[in-house]
């Protein structure tokens, strides 16, 4: 059987197909999740992403761009999963989820991170759950008898732990805090996937114009000022950049991404993919930081192999 290519394409899912006679190569796009930031398609080796903007209708919102994916340019890779902020995109071999990249050892696993002190959380409090932009967080009902019968037996059993009161979908979360700043008890700690800076040209900004703000996914990020200026609050921005997609103006809005977290990883596919991603001084951290865990652990095996020796 020849190799075919699928796509199909739903209200809330696009999805592409490479179907050969023993493998079945699929990449998921959930549209609802989806922001429209690009990353992927900067960060695609194939070019086989592209952001489609949407005209705004006079006098309406401007909406975020859609993605496109082109199922015989893609090479079914997992680069665009691993590196999506959103959690919006999904390899699939023979249906099973797979990530290649991952799998082969090219490409780092991003690292989010959302801790919950289950102990400090407080009974009937959702404040967090109300305040994701994302919808990603839930919280568990429960009434005040129930906890402290489970602290109870928590006490008497040390093995035992406080089921959570909060859930969060953490491969969908995108690192903009505002969950940790709404919790009253201090009960959170977040971390932001990519660090950067962002700069609003205000003296650029057309008259009235709000797109920035309308396709921001996270509240209170972007304001206007007295002016009716744009003003961006870096404190929970995360650098995802749809906002640089929709503005009107050139270079009004400078994005810069300057770190990203993930595993420790030493790949030529990386480096490239960081190339694309980060600044130049971004970059040139990451290889001095390589740099630097190489030459540790050059010494590190020196010593080892002279107490071996000695021995």
């Amino acid at each position: 059987m020849p190799m075919r290519f699928a796509k199909s394409d739903r209200e809330d899912e696009l999805t592409i197909e490479r179907i050969h006679h023993v493998k079945r190569y699929s990449l998921v796009l959930n549209k609802r999740a989806c922001k429209g930031c690009g990353i992927c398609a900067i960060i695609c080796p194939k070019e086989a992403i592209e952001m489609l903007k949407i005209p705004k209708a006079p006098g309406g919102k401007a909406k975020p761009p859609i993605v496109a994916l082109s199922e015989k340019k893609c090479i079914y890779c997992g680069i665009c999963e691993v590196i999506c902020p959103f959690g919006a995109l999904k390899t699939k071999i023979d249906g099973e989820h797979l990530v290649p990249v991952l799998r082969t050892e090219s490409f780092p696993k991003i690292i989010r991170r959302v801790d919950v002190n289950t102990a400090k959380c407080e009974v009937g409090c959702s404040d967090c759950e109300k305040d994701c932009p994302l919808g990603i967080i839930k919280t568990r009902r429960v009434s005040p008898l129930e906890r402290a019968r489970e602290i109870v037996r928590a006490r008497k059993d040390k093995s035992a732990e406080l089921r959570a009161l909060v859930d969060v979908q953490i491969d969908m979360c995108a690192g903009c805090r505002l969950c940790e700043f709404a919790c009253p008890q201090k009960a959170i700690i977040t971390q932001k996937i990519f660090h950067g800076k962002i700069t609003i040209d205000s003296e650029k900004c057309p008259e009235g114009c709000r797109d920035c703000l309308d396709v921001c996914p996270f509240s209170g990020v972007l304001c206007l000022d007295d002016r009716g200026k744009v003003r961006v609050n870096e404190r929970n921005c995360t650098y995802c950049g749809v906002c640089s997609i929709v503005c009107p103006m050139e270079d009004a809005i400078e994005l810069q991404r300057t770190y990203v977290h993930h595993t420790p990883i030493r790949s030529g596919a990386w480096n490239r993919a960081l190339e694309k991603l980060t600044t130049t001084q971004g970059l040139a951290k990451e290889l001095e930081t390589k740099g630097q865990t190489k030459a540790m652990d050059a010494v590190r095996r020196r010593f080892t192999s002279g107490v071996e020796h000695d021995s």
